[in-house]
């Protein structure tokens, strides 16, 4: 006689009434390998916008699907609230505005079984959609490139070893027993803060090329503007929380705002504006030899490739100031400001 063994996928969303009901369907759809069952667990994040009714009448419909209540709103008490009354042996966190291969999780559940990691995942690929427009388009190019990402492996998408970290992620349950849930104090990098706990705890972390998802990325400079933001804000919180030095990558788009500032004052009393000058110059430079780098591998339109250098300005500058901001309020002692706290999508 086979025992059966559950799958669990969690997922934290608020106000996704357009998108709940598509990702439900493609989740549902999945192909698990024989002898495994599925449940989807999603932490509503109060809703106003139908979502909730619209979860109801699917948890009514197919005993596969519940939702539990997140009241404070953000990523990471979301995945605890689903974690906690989630039932199966393997945990799978999803994205409602991912899609995922047909054998997503199958394939987590098989790079499980083959390394014995701790959490496996796949490569991040942000792919615009259908009308998503020019700008989002750029912003789907530019998150891909490894110039932009700083050379973060979770960009590769033919990479297969070991990682830091993964997009989503898929973890035995024992993963959580032994390394603890989600930091509840981190409304970003919750993620890359849980997986650094695991590597610094003697765990181990793999990325499986074979393990497809396309993600959906911000559609305006705006959005994107303020999820960058939030990222390189919540950056020094993880550092401080676990002395973890600052990486090239990270540091990088901190001094160069630290530079701009500078010259940008020393200019406007008068000391001198050719430091700025050249500064300016320079950036334009190494972002247009990036853009280059972008667009030579996926030539796009002419309506696209001028919104590419925007784009690749937008991360750097949004995640320097995010960054600056929050190693001033780690430093000075402060609680996180509420701006902060609030989520972008």
């Amino acid at each position: 006689m086979t025992t059966s063994q559950r799958v669990s996928i969690i997922v934290p969303c608020r106000n996704e009434h357009g998108h709940i009901a598509s990702f439900a369907a493609s989740a549902l759809a999945q192909k698990l390998p024989a002898g495994w069952t599925l449940e989807i667990v999603v932490a509503d994040g109060m809703s106003d916008d139908g979502t909730r009714e619209a979860l109801a009448e699917m948890a009514a419909q197919d005993p596969r699907v519940s939702f539990v209540d997140n009241q404070e709103l953000i990523v990471s008490t979301g995945l605890n609230s689903a974690l906690a009354v989630a039932t199966g042996e393997v945990i799978v966190r999803m994205d409602v505005h991912t899609e995922y291969a047909r054998d997503y999780v199958a394939q987590c559940l098989i790079a499980l079984a083959a390394t014995g990691a701790d959490n496996v995942g796949g490569p991040w690929h942000a792919v615009a959609d259908p009308d998503g427009g020019p700008t989002q388009t750029a912003v789907a190019a530019a998150f891909q490139s490894r110039w932009v990402a700083g050379g973060a492996i979770s960009r590769r998408l033919d990479y297969d070893g070991p990682a830091d970290t993964v997009y989503l992620g898929a973890w035995p349950r024992a993963s959580f027993d032994r390394f603890g849930p989600f930091d509840e104090n981190l409304v970003r990098n919750q993620d890359d803060e849980h997986n650094l706990r695991i590597v610094r705890g003697g765990g181990r972390i793999w990325q499986s090329s074979r393990i497809q998802s396309r993600y959906r990325p911000r559609a305006t400079l705006v959005q994107v503007f303020r999820q960058y933001l939030q990222y390189g804000y919540w950056k020094p919180f993880v550092m401080k929380k676990h002395g973890q030095p600052a990486r090239l990558r990270h540091l990088v788009p901190a001094a160069f705002v630290v530079a701009l500032g500078v010259c940008t004052i020393n200019a406007v009393v008068g000391i001198g504006a050719w430091p700025l000058f050249v500064l300016v110059a320079s950036y334009a430079l190494v972002v247009a030899a990036i853009s280059t780098a972008v667009l030579l591998p996926a030539p796009q339109s002419a309506a696209v490739a001028w919104r590419v250098p925007a784009v690749i300005a937008t991360y750097h500058v949004a995640y320097g100031i995010g960054t600056l901001v929050g190693a001033f309020d780690v430093l000075s002692g402060r609680p996180p400001r509420e701006r902060f706290t609030t989520l972008t999508r």
